[in-house]
């Protein structure tokens, strides 16, 4: 393993980028192995794919009509048959989609014919319907009107007999699936859905739904954790709410290494003094402890936890509702995918002009909650959610995108250009 320094793997505390730390996370992280499983396309959304899927057919399986109109011989459009700037052709039948040509078609001819149908044999080229004149039988329009091969969809254009149409690591989107159908395709040899436990720690955190003690708080990080991961295409294995008591924490810990992929936590990673996370998970793996130089979201634990012959990978989160979230998307969701034989790709990040100046100071990567919209101007720009406070998860579910001020980067003037990540990228 290429190691950013001390590696940040081993046992103790590291100061670490956000950059060294997807690297590194990214670095030590490997497909799960298994058997393939084949679905139903039905069922594949969010999935990811096991192998590549070659096309079994040309899509188009023949050159077709992308539009109602008349098709004919582009080569009557040639200037020395077109010297009066007018081309006039007999029409001679139709045909439909889904029909195949009963009779040839001569030349000066035409057919009427309707979008996707096949284009007979020496057809190459469709005038629309509404630029043309009719009479009768024949039909006339403009020689400047269209050129040779206009609104013909070429065999294949879409996907090609032979070669791939997605690559294994593909996450399934909703276009993906009407490809795969386009193909004739009902099932799809997928990875197996990735396991993650989940739990939350800390004993002034209490079940939604239960009573609320003085001085305790209401868990909300299973919730919009465990949702993030759904969207991951994760199976979810809940396991509630560990107190701050070190034998509880070993038998969950032990519990979710024994049945996960992954483990997510939040809270227990700061150096107060209830966290025994440190000292638990000193027994059961390896495991870094980091302060990585981003906010929010400093304090974050990852390594792996040994049960027997199983190896589950660790993600300790901060408590935080917002520190845990911007870290999971920050910090988690990539190697997540990776883990579940996902290609991890970018998230695009969009330049938008900042109506406020911000305050910044260079050594670490902040992710400031914003909303993006247009101005009075038309052009987009971005406005930060009043508060950023860690724990005003209202700033999360108000906002639609996330300010991301990079690591050197300094404070920002009111107007200039800033990148900004969208929520709605983050699935």
């Amino acid at each position: 393993m290429t190691e950013l320094g001390p590696s940040p793997l081993a046992a103790g505390e590291h100061n670490l980028s956000v950059a060294q730390a997807r690297a590194a996370i990214l670095l030590a992280l490997s497909p799960l192995e298994g058997a393939p499983q084949t679905t139903p396309l039905a069922q594949a959304l969010g999935r990811v794919l096991a192998a590549d899927v070659i096309s079994p057919l040309d899509v188009p399986a023949h050159d077709n009509s992308a539009m109602d109109g008349y098709a004919f011989d582009g080569a009557v459009l040639s200037p020395k048959l077109a010297r009066s700037g007018r081309i006039e052709l007999q029409a001679v039948g139709s045909v439909m989609a889904g029909q195949a040509l009963a009779h040839a078609v001569g030349q000066g001819q035409c057919l009427r014919i309707m979008t996707g149908a096949v284009l007979p044999p020496g057809q190459d080229t469709v005038v629309p319907l509404e630029l043309c004149s009719i009479d009768g039988e024949h039909i006339s329009f403009d020689a400047m009107a269209v050129r040779r091969g206009d609104n013909r969809r070429m065999r294949g254009e879409d996907l090609t007999l032979g070669r791939p149409a997605l690559l294994a690591g593909h996450v399934l989107r909703p276009a993906d699936l009407g490809l795969l159908a386009s193909l004739g395709l009902s099932e799809v040899s997928l990875h197996r859905r990735l396991r993650v436990a989940l739990f939350s720690s800390g004993d002034e955190v209490v079940a939604p739904g239960q009573p609320l003690p003085p001085g305790s708080i209401y868990d909300s990080n299973r919730a919009s954790l465990g949702a993030a991961l759904r969207r991951l295409g994760a199976e979810v294995i809940d396991l509630g709410v560990v107190r701050d008591d070190p034998a509880e924490l070993r038998a969950v810990l032990q519990q979710a290494a024994a049945s996960a992929d992954a483990i997510i936590t939040s809270g227990g990673v700061s150096a107060g003094d209830a966290d025994h996370t440190r000292s638990v998970l000193a027994e059961l793996g390896q495991v870094g402890f980091w302060k990585v130089a981003m906010r929010p979201g400093r304090p974050f634990a990852f390594g792996a936890l040994q049960a027997g012959e199983r190896k589950a990978w660790l993600f300790a989160l901060p408590g935080n509702p917002v520190a845990a979230l911007v870290t999971f998307y920050v910090l988690a969701r990539d190697g997540l995918l990776q883990l579940a034989g996902a290609r991890p790709q970018a998230l695009p990040l969009l330049r938008v002009r900042s109506v406020a100046a911000i305050r910044k100071r260079p050594g670490r990567t902040e992710y400031q909650r914003a909303t993006v919209a247009q101005g009075d101007d038309g052009q987009w720009q971005v406005t930060l959610f009043g508060s950023q406070g860690a724990g005003i998860l209202r700033s999360m579910s108000e906002s639609n995108a996330l300010v991301v001020l990079h690591h050197e980067q300094g404070s920002v003037a009111a107007g200039e250009m800033v990148d900004v990540w969208p929520f709605d990228g983050l699935v």
